[in-house]
């Protein structure tokens, strides 16, 4: 028998929260060790998440994909063919290890992302048009299909959401780009449901950023120099997150969603992406204990996910408080001459280059493969 008296432990205390853990990162080695099942087992992740930066890492170094490699050298295999074969094939094994956990709940978790290619960010019809391949191609019904939150990219997401395509929304930083997401899936379901679609098997996660606006401010403030600008470092990213969720909450108050909520629909949860603390000054655990609140994800590197399992202290609920000063803070920054608008207009401009280079990279990697078989 449990011990009620004893309090859980941090990542299970996340989990009962309402924090749904994710893993930031997917490899075939990963799936092949048992690694991958492990966490799963014993460590209440309940998803992973992948990005062309993750890919390029896990196929670009070592061994383990080298006889897939070679069948496909031998097949003829064009570099593209060859990349979207070895990271369907990780994302549907991934799936299917995670079939139990999307049966259990209901399809909400148990979730597998993968992404369009980078370089199609400022097309909406290639990004359709490559999220219905992506989609036919890994056939489970726990994947989730990773579309930038573009300006080109947001027809794109109501339009897949519309014919029943899940869809995770990433590379959100700004807090009106937030907004136009959520209504964007929202138009994407009013549409699914106009052509007959059962909406309770369309699920969506937005993937809003965090540690990188920390990242960018904190070096804009220690350019200004003052003792008040420097006072304001590592604290943006939680307050963009804290207003993000507020909006969530709003947005999800609405007689618009009642409306879809009434047939079926599950709110698109937000989900907090890039959670690995970049600036070593800083709380490994900040972008995780600071960021506690019901019917959110987390994905989050191994090296995260340890040290909260080794010293997170989860408070519950912290997010929800602090709305007005989350906005107080953003305005102070803003008076120190940061400005928020040209903030995360850069990082969405460098998000989408960073993913379009290791996407390139992943390229020149396999087509040197292919080319030595």
């Amino acid at each position: 028998m449990t011990d009620s008296s004893v309090p859980p432990a941090p990542l299970a205390a996340l989990a009962e929260a309402g924090v749904s853990i994710w893993l930031d990162d997917l490899s075939r080695g990963r799936l092949q060790s048992g690694s991958l099942a492990a966490l799963i087992r014993d460590d209440q992740v309940t998803g992973v998440t992948t990005n062309p930066s993750i890919f390029q890492a896990a196929i670009g170094s070592g061994s383990d994909y080298d006889t897939q490699i070679a069948a496909l050298a031998a097949a003829g295999a064009s570099v593209d063919e060859a990349v979207v074969a070895m990271t369907t094939d990780d994302v549907r094994a991934a799936c299917d290890l995670f079939r139990p956990v999307f049966e259990a709940t209901a399809g909400v978790d148990g979730r597998v992302s993968i992404e369009v290619d980078p370089r199609l960010a400022h097309d909406t019809d290639a990004t359709i048009a490559q999220a219905r391949t992506l989609h036919a191609i890994v056939d489970r019904p726990n994947v989730l299909i990773k579309i930038p939150a573009t300006i080109e990219g947001l027809p794109a997401i109501a339009a897949c959401l519309a014919e029943g395509i899940s869809v995770n929304v990433t590379l959100i930083f700004a807090l009106e780009r937030y907004r136009a997401v959520m209504h964007a899936f929202l138009e994407g379901l009013e549409r699914a449901h106009a052509a007959g679609l059962d909406l309770t098997g369309i699920h969506s996660v937005a993937s809003f950023f965090v540690s990188r606006l920390d990242t960018e401010i904190d070096a804009r403030l220690d350019a200004v120099g003052t003792e008040a600008a420097r006072a304001l470092r590592g604290q943006a990213a939680v307050a963009n997150a804290r207003l993000a969720y507020q909006a969530y909450e709003e947005v999800f108050a609405t007689p618009r969603w009642r409306s879809l909520a009434d047939d079926g629909a599950r709110p698109q949860r937000p989900l907090w992406a890039s959670t690995g603390v970049k600036n070593p000054a800083y709380s490994d655990t900040l972008y995780v204990t600071e960021l506690v609140a019901p019917g959110t994800v987390n994905t989050m590197p191994e090296k995260t996910l340890r040290a909260v399992a080794d010293h997170g202290l989860v408070r519950g609920d912290t997010i929800t408080h602090g709305y007005a000063a989350a906005q107080d803070l953003l305005d102070a920054i803003e008076a120190q001459g940061v400005s928020y608008t040209d903030v995360v207009a850069v990082l969405e401009r460098e998000g989408v280059a960073k993913f379009e280079a290791a996407w390139e990279a992943l390229l020149a990697d396999v087509s040197q493969a292919l080319s030595a078989r």
